[in-house]
């Protein structure tokens, strides 16, 4: 039973990394409300996605958290700028 729990954690791992990329994909598309940017976003989340589940076996290892822990760093700094940006837009 112990072999299944880190099959489904990195089932899970991968699947909301791929969610995650399909709707990043998705809103940058909506923002630029370009058709051909939108296809470009489409096939990067497809492409995303199937990596992503790919990926899931390696989330373990130890390089592979903490890109992750980068990642995660990089995506909350780019979170705050844009919140900020509107936050200052929005204030007289």
């Amino acid at each position: 039973m112990e072999d299944e729990k880190p099959k489904e954690s990195e089932r899970s791992a991968g699947e909301s990394l791929g969610q995650m990329l399909t709707a990043f994909g998705q809103a940058i598309s909506e923002i630029f409300n370009d058709p051909e940017l939108k296809e470009k976003a489409r096939e990067f989340a497809d492409a995303a996605t199937e990596s992503a589940a790919k990926l899931g076996r390696r989330f373990e290892d130890d390089d592979v958290k903490e890109r992750f822990r980068q990642a995660g760093a990089a995506a909350e700094d780019f979170g705050r700028a844009v919140s900020d940006r509107f936050k200052s837009e929005s204030s007289p």
